[in-house]
């Protein structure tokens, strides 16, 4: 039987300025797995995402030659998506104000990827349960963890989306998600603990969307279990904050300080290698991570943990 969908709304945006779709909005994909984001074999871009007004699918493409974007937007957070499709794609970002002559790495990355924009959700919970997922285990782990349980308590987007593509749960069913899902999910009780100390808190968390970045992720960080790279991690992506560092990451402080010194260092050397970006500083750690070179392994992979088995 064939199947029917409700007509797409639609949105024409011509951006003022240079964007690369991929590389902005890959910003919001949690990995080649993640089951909220597709790119399609013409280009386009499928994403999709739980807004106020409940779940939609947004299909993105962008013509060459004029820069224009269009996007097609299903079911009924549909409106809302488009509202703000902008934001997403970086219309409240201001790379112009980015100090990029202090490091020549730095400055011929940015260069490079001038179409490069920090994309804004609007959707803090959306961010803020994949980055708790993160907490202090591999990219592996907590990847895994998100497929899962977007696989077994989302729903299908909405409209002719691509199979496979689904949307993260609301709220309530994160907060009715059992303790032996978790667990077979691979995910620790301390995480899955901090994810329902959020869900306590939600509407308040998403009523931060509006707020100056400053004020926001204040009060992110007053949740229990939420620290200073969670809320970067976050903020990156519901606020597009440039200046969101992912202080406390496992590689990153090691990355940025061998790309700019040739040293490996810790978060206390990136800070001060950084700080002549300060406003801007996700950014360069964000141009350094694309471009620049790997520190050197000096010991065996770590490990990832298995907690479904313990």
């Amino acid at each position: 039987m064939a199947t029917t969908h409700a007509a797409a709304l639609t949105r024409t945006f011509r951006p003022a300025y240079e964007l690369d779709l991929r590389l902005t909005l890959g910003q919001l994909q949690r990995g080649h797995s993640d089951p909220t984001y597709r790119v399609a074999a013409d280009g386009a871009v499928w994403r999709s995402a739980r807004t106020p007004d409940g779940p939609c699918s947004l299909r993105i493409t962008a013509r060459r030659d004029t820069g224009e974007v269009t996007g097609e937007a299903w079911g009924p957070g549909a409106a809302w998506q488009l509202d703000r499709l902008p934001a997403l794609l970086g219309a409240d970002d201001d790379p112009a104000a980015f100090p990029s002559h202090h490091h020549p790495q730095i400055h011929d990355a940015f260069r490079s990827r001038r179409g490069l924009r920090m994309p804004r959700t609007g959707l803090v919970l959306a961010a803020l349960i994949p980055s708790i997922l993160e907490q202090k285990v591999t990219t592996i782990e907590a990847r895994k963890a998100f497929r899962l349980l977007v696989l077994w308590y989302g729903e299908p987007a909405p409209g002719p989306a691509p199979d496979g593509l689904r949307v993260i749960p609301d709220a309530a069913t994160w907060s009715r998600i059992p303790t032996w899902d978790w667990h077979r999910a691979g995910v620790d009780h301390k995480r899955s603990r901090t994810i329902m100390e959020a869900l306590r808190v939600a509407p308040a968390l998403e009523r931060t969307a509006p707020l100056a970045n400053a004020e926001a992720s204040r009060l992110l960080k007053c949740v229990p279990g939420i620290g200073v790279w969670t809320t970067a991690e976050t903020m990156q992506r519901s606020h597009g904050d440039p200046d969101a560092l992912s202080v406390g990451d496992l590689h990153l402080a090691k990355q940025v300080c061998y790309a700019l010194t040739g040293t490996p260092g810790d978060d206390a050397r990136m800070l001060d290698l950084l700080e002549p970006y300060r406003g801007h500083r996700h950014r360069a750690a964000l141009l350094v991570r694309m471009t620049g070179p790997r520190t050197p392994r000096r010991a065996p992979r770590f490990a990832p943990r298995d907690y479904s088995r313990i």
